[in-house]
């Protein structure tokens, strides 16, 4: 059997042509070294080196195997690299679920930075409602995700990453497109486009709870569940809606937004993750997220 000590041996040998100098080169004694080469010989069954009192010279046997030794050698050495990376964390696969609306401006630009901060950590998208995600990761379908409320399950643990407002969402030339601010006040009564209590849970129930803590109750006249179905509505000119900030990353055309006046309201995106997942890439892609985070806002993306 060849041994990887053994080709170190013949191509320190074969480059210095010598055999006192490969034996310093490898920081060990000359009979040890001589007794390497003819191990190597005797594994093949042919002279690699053709020895004199005066020279070493390389067969054309040995020439060729000089070659293929160095081409074995690096690809060793990189699978070795290749190895200590991924039990570090920093090379790998992370399975990562994230919601829509978050795909408009959150996650594409963390992923834009993850490929230059850890350009040999794959990461697996896998596009769900927060609630699906949280059974996700207790199933360990996930390694982490992106969420919008935390569930009191263990042993989940979250980082909260953006909080970012809620505008309000009108058809270019409606009358609440001429304010400057709209609060809940200006949408009582008014027709206006929801998010389903089933698809768009999260936003469903943040916006029923600032309507109820404002005492008002807009009509409402579509439930839907995604943010670019809510604004095609919106520009359709069949009533306002609530929506995140980053909706305006869909550049509706004929779609305008206002501040929401009178709350502070806003929508809040977690990172969840199993505290006692063992993939290595989870806690260097974690850090990764907070570097981008203090990079960006100063530890928030809002």
């Amino acid at each position: 059997m060849i041994e990887l000590h053994q080709l170190r041996c013949f191509v320190a040998v074969a480059e210095e042509l010598h055999f006192g100098r490969a034996a310093r080169r490898l920081f060990m004694t000359q009979p040890p070294l001589s007794r390497q080469i003819q191990l190597l010989e005797h594994a093949l069954g042919i002279a690699l080196l053709e020895r004199s009192s005066r020279q070493v010279s390389l067969t054309a046997a040995g020439e060729r195997f000089l070659r293929d030794a160095r081409h074995i050698l690096e690809f060793s050495a990189r699978a070795e690299q290749a190895a200590q990376r991924v039990a570090h964390g920093g090379a790998g696969r992370i399975t990562l679920g994230f919601t829509a609306v978050s795909a408009y401006r959150m996650i594409p630009m963390l992923l834009a930075h993850a490929a230059h901060a850890l350009p040999d950590v794959d990461v697996e998208l896998r596009e769900m409602v927060s609630t699906v995600q949280i059974d996700a990761l207790a199933s360990r379908m996930l390694d982490a995700g992106f969420v919008r409320q935390r569930a009191a399950r263990q042993p989940l643990e979250y980082r909260l990453v953006q909080r970012e407002p809620m505008l309000v969402a009108v058809a270019e030339g409606a009358p609440l497109a001429a304010c400057e601010r709209i609060g809940p006040d200006d949408l009582d009564r008014q027709p206006f486009i929801a998010y389903s209590p089933n698809e768009g849970k999260y936003f469903h129930d943040l916006i029923s709870g600032l309507f109820a803590n404002a005492g008002r109750l807009p009509n409402y006249l579509h439930y839907v569940g995604q943010t670019h179905t809510i604004l095609g509505l919106v520009r359709a000119g069949l009533g306002a809606a609530l929506v995140p900030a980053s909706a305006r990353e869909l550049h509706v055309d004929g779609v305008v937004f206002r501040p929401l006046a009178g709350t502070d309201v806003a929508a809040e995106l977690y990172l969840a993750w199993r505290t006692d997942n063992d993939n290595p890439a989870l806690p260097v892609f974690n850090a990764m997220v907070e570097r981008f985070l203090a990079q960006e806002q100063g530890g928030a993306v809002t």
